[in-house]
C-alpha cells in the first residue's frame, strides 16, 4: 500500500489504516524516540502516544506541506522532546550522541527509513566541529537554543547565528 492510499484512509479513520501504518512506522519512530528518550519503557509509552496523537491529528496533514513520513517523524521527535522537557521526567536520562543516533537510523531493516537516512552520518562529518556539537544538542537532543548556550558557554545570539550558518553549511552539502 502505497503514502498516498495510507494517508488516505488515515484521513476518512478507516481502522485498516492505524494497522498499515503502525507496521510501516512503528520500527522508525521508536529508533527516533529511543535516540531522545534513551529509556526504552519509557520511549513504547511515547510511541503509543505518537500513533494517537497521529490518528487525532490526520486532518492537520497537507501534502503540499511536506511527506507524510517527514510530518510523523516530526510528531515522534516533538513528543519525545516534550517529554525529555517534562518536570516529571528524570533529566540524568541524555540521549545518545549524534554518531549513535545516525547508526540507529543505519541500522533499521526498513527501506524506506533506509533511504531517509543514506549518508547523514557523512554529511555531519563534514560539518566543522562546533557545528556538529551544536546540531547534537538542538536537533538530537532537543535542546532549547538558551539551554545550548549554557551548555557551550556561548551567547544566546552566537548560538542563533552558528546554528543559521550550520543549517546553511548542512544545505549545502546535501546539494552535493
Amino acid at each position: 500500500m502505497s503514502q498516498e492510499e495510507i494517508v488516505v484512509l488515515l484521513q476518512k479513520k478507516d481502522d485498516r489504516a492505524y494497522s498499515i501504518l503502525y507496521d510501516m512506522y512503528a520500527k522508525s519512530l521508536f529508533a527516533v524516540i529511543t535516540n531522545i528518550i534513551n529509556n526504552r519503557e519509557e520511549a513504547e509509552d511515547i510511541l503509543q502516544e505518537v500513533f494517537i496523537k497521529i490518528w487525532k491529528n490526520m486532518d492537520t496533514y497537507h501534502e503540499s506541506k511536506g511527506r507524510f513520513y517527514t510530518w510523523v517523524i516530526n510528531i515522534a521527535r516533538n513528543t519525545a522532546i516534550d517529554k525529555l522537557r517534562s518536570k516529571n521526567f528524570n533529566n540524568n536520562k541524555k540521549n545518545l550522541t549524534t554518531d549513535n543516533f545516525v547508526h540507529l537510523f543505519d541500522e533499521s531493516n526498513k527501506s524506506l527509513f533506509k533511504i531517509e537516512a543514506i549518508g547523514i552520518q557523512e554529511f555531519i562529518k563534514k560539518l566543522k566541529p562546533k557545528c556538529i556539537a551544536l546540531i547534537d544538542l538542538l536537533f538530537f537532543k532537543g535542546y532549547t537554543q538558551q539551554e545550548a548556550s549554557e551548555e557551550l558557554e556561548i551567547p544566546l545570539g552566537t548560538v542563533k547565528t552558528q546554528n543559521r550558518n550550520c543549517i546553511n553549511d548542512l544545505r549545502a552539502f546535501l546539494k552535493i
